[in-house]
């Protein structure tokens, strides 16, 4: 590892020992090799039961990537990019709404607003997806899947606002409350 860019090893440092709430899983995957020369990768599930891969708790799943070109490529504006991707079902409601891309998107730019995440080049998309499971010629069941795919450049080797950032935006996207509310059927 004598050969790994210095700025690319602060940034993997800040990226270590961060404390996220326990319905958000997240370990290491395989980075994508042919987009930078240089890629971390992590991957979350959101949870509410202790087992993972539980069905009944499923929320909604991440990944989070950091690329690294010391060249800097000029869509990036830079030499870091970041990319997310956020998968949650929604209520049948909330996904018939036509304002959910737009609310969705500002799940992101506050939960990286609100950790102090400077960033830009920020672009993305949002879908919604419905799927309906039929049973002979009549509707059983519908599910409607939001999705968030996005990229930024961080401001600097320092990410660790956009890690928390990017845990607390799938959180809310999976549903999740903030850790200081209770709702009320819990009082």
């Amino acid at each position: 590892m004598t050969d790994v860019p210095p700025l690319f090893l602060a940034s993997l440092d800040s990226m270590r020992d961060h404390a996220f709430r326990r319905e958000f899983r997240i370990q290491e995957i395989p980075a994508p090799k042919r987009i930078a020369p240089w890629a971390a990768a992590l991957a979350a599930e959101i949870n509410t039961t202790g087992a993972p891969l539980d069905p009944d708790g499923y929320l909604g799943e991440a990944r989070f990537v950091l690329l690294y070109d010391p060249d800097g490529q000029p869509a990036w504006n830079g030499s870091f990019r970041i990319v997310c991707h956020v998968s949650a079902p929604v209520e049948t409601e909330l996904g018939d709404d036509p304002l959910l891309g737009e609310v969705a998107w500002s799940w992101l730019t506050d939960a990286l607003d609100a950790h102090g995440a400077n960033y830009h080049s920020l672009n993305g998309t949002v879908t919604r997806q419905m799927d309906e499971t039929f049973r002979g010629l009549h509707l059983d069941d519908s599910r409607v899947t939001v999705e968030v795919r996005a990229s930024w450049s961080p401001h600097s080797e320092d990410v660790s606002d956009h890690l928390d950032a990017w845990a607390e935006f799938a959180c809310t996207a999976s549903g999740l409350n903030p850790p200081s509310v209770t709702p009320l059927d819990r009082l």
